[in-house]
Formats: C-alpha cells, sequence, structure tokens
C-alpha cells in the first residue's frame, strides 16, 4: 500500500470516529438542553458537522462552508430579529375575528377546542402528546438538516432549496407584520374561546425530559413572537420540505412524504399553536414559493442559455 493511500486511509478513518464523536455530543446535548430553536446555534451546529464531515479533503471545503452557510445564517438571523418589527408598526390585532372565522368554517365548533376537550388530559401526559412535541420540534432541525444533505450530495440543489427557505421566512414576516395575529391558546387565555392550553413542550414530560419542558416553555414566553400565527411557518416549511424532496424523487413512497406536514398541521392545532385557517395558509404559501422560485429559476436559466447562444453566433 502506497503512503498516499495510507494517508487518506487514517484521514477516513479519523473523520468518521470524530462524525460519530460530533453526533454522540449533539444527542447528549439534546437530551440535556432539549432540541435548539436559535438559529446562530442552529446554523454553528449545522456549520461545525459540515466542517467535520469535510476533514481531509482540501481547506476548500472549510472555505467553501463559511463562503455558503454564512450568508444564510446571516439572512435567518436578521429574519429572527426583524420579527419584532410587529410590535413597531403596531397594526390592530386580529384575534376574535378570526376565532369567530374558524368557529364559522367548522359549523361551530373550533377544532383545537374539540381536539382538547377529546384528547387533553391535564393530569396525566400519553404517548400522543410525547409523539406532538416530537413532531412541533422537528420543525428546529429538518429544514437545516435538509440543507446540510442537500449540500454535501449536490451544491446547485442546495443553493434552490435555500433560495425558497429564505423566500417563504420573508413572506410570512411581511404577512405576520401587515397582519398580526394571536394564535388559539391566546384567544382562550383572553376569554373569546373555551379553553386551550399551550402543549408544544409538554410531551417532554412522557420523554422523563421535565427540565427540557421548562426550557422550552420559558423560551417560547420570552424569546418567541407570540402573534405570528398567520401563516404557520412550521407548517409552511414541513411542507415545503415535502415539496422540494418529492419533486426530485422518481419512487412512488415520495407520496409518503405528504404525512410530514400532515402530522404538523394536526399537531399545531391540538397544541393549541394555530388555528385550521393557518396551517392552510401556510400550506398555500409553500405552495407559491416553490412555484414562484421555480419559475424563476427557469426563467434566469433560459437567459444564460439564450446569452450562451448569442455568443457562439459567428460574426463576419
Amino acid at each position: 500500500m502506497s503512503d498516499g493511500s495510507r494517508t487518506t486511509g487514517r484521514l477516513v478513518a479519523l473523520r468518521r470516529g470524530l462524525m460519530l464523536a460530533y453526533g454522540a455530543f449533539l444527542i447528549a446535548f439534546v437530551a440535556h438542553n432539549g432540541v435548539p430553536t436559535g438559529t446562530a446555534l442552529l446554523m454553528g451546529m449545522v456549520m461545525g458537522g459540515l466542517a467535520v464531515a469535510t476533514i481531509g479533503r482540501g481547506r476548500g471545503s472549510v472555505v467553501r462552508i463559511v463562503l455558503d452557510w454564512l450568508p444564510f445564517a446571516l439572512v435567518l438571523i436578521v429574519y429572527d430579529i426583524s420579527r419584532s418589527l410587529v410590535d413597531v408598526v403596531g397594526l390592530p390585532l386580529h384575534e376574535g375575528d378570526v376565532a369567530d372565522l374558524e368557529r364559522h368554517l367548522f359549523f361551530g365548533a373550533i377544532p383545537t377546542v374539540w381536539l382538547q376537550q377529546h384528547f387533553y388530559h391535564p393530569a396525566s401526559v400519553h404517548w400522543w402528546d410525547a409523539l406532538a412535541t416530537l413532531v412541533y420540534a422537528s420543525h428546529f432541525l429538518a429544514t437545516p438538516i435538509v440543507a446540510a444533505v442537500l449540500w454535501v450530495r449536490d451544491r446547485a440543489v442546495w443553493f434552490s432549496y435555500i433560495c425558497r427557505v429564505i423566500a417563504l421566512a420573508v413572506a410570512g414576516l411581511v404577512t405576520y407584520t401587515l397582519f398580526p395575529e394571536a394564535p388559539p391558546w391566546m384567544a382562550a387565555r383572553d376569554g373569546l374561546i373555551d379553553p386551550v392550553a399551550r402543549l408544544s413542550s409538554r410531551g417532554w414530560v412522557w420523554l422523563h425530559m421535565g427540565q427540557v419542558d421548562s426550557l422550552v416553555s420559558h423560551a417560547q414566553h420570552d424569546g418567541a413572537n407570540p402573534i405570528a400565527a398567520m401563516p404557520s411557518l412550521h407548517a409552511a416549511f414541513a411542507a415545503l420540505i415535502a415539496l422540494f424532496i418529492g419533486a426530485r424523487m422518481r419512487s412512488r413512497w415520495r407520496w409518503l412524504l405528504a404525512l410530514y406536514p400532515l402530522a404538523m398541521g394536526l399537531t399545531l392545532v391540538y397544541t393549541g399553536e394555530h388555528y385550521v385557517i393557518d396551517i392552510v395558509i401556510g400550506f398555500a404559501y409553500a405552495f407559491a414559493v416553490d412555484r414562484l422560485v421555480g419559475y424563476w429559476e427557469a426563467s434566469r436559466a433560459q437567459r444564460r442559455r439564450s446569452a450562451a447562444d448569442e455568443e457562439l453566433v459567428p460574426v463576419f
């Protein structure tokens, strides 16, 4: 075996070992602290994992990670900061009107209230509460994980994906700045609908991770924008992932991807985070963004082909 082959083999073994160690660290971190929801921390974890995965592939790989991911991370961080615009603009809060519309659409019932009356038991936490919590928490991991996998596999497809992510985030920001809406749990707190509990982090108790329940509840209280219910970006990003990946699969099993946004939608309604209206609008936003960015990409590719054809025309 040549020295070059031995060196390559050692680097591969080192990379695999470090990836296993990094994976173990992430599992321990999540088990102790819960699923990270901050954009800066999530992007740092993803970039760290990609850096480990590119060990032995040259310094250019690390530079490429920084050049590709740092601007993407900064855009999402700015998005998080800009969510306070809803307080600056100061448009009236939509609360009772949305609850009335939901009630009208479902023949006098509000799905969140109905679901909690039948499945929520204040004295005990059930497996479906844990499942709902895991589905809800997957929102914070799914988008960056899909982006990381795509970056490793095909940078062009990765770029196409993050264009949709950014466009969807901006569309959501503009909408809930101009149309601030209270979620069901807030409407119930204000006495506009029957009692509704906020259950999105409750399942950690069933999973014997009660400290995570406290941490997430504290983060929701202090860091999240509680009046950004329209559209549901949790539902929108779940739908975007299903649309984007499904469009690039040829197997009939691709239709199973639809289960993810459906599960997310049911979870958000049951946990009191969103009305069904918010979910439907979120799905519509994902579909519209996917189509519009697709049209933009096709138009850009056509312009490039036309420019290339013009360069090939002989000049006499």
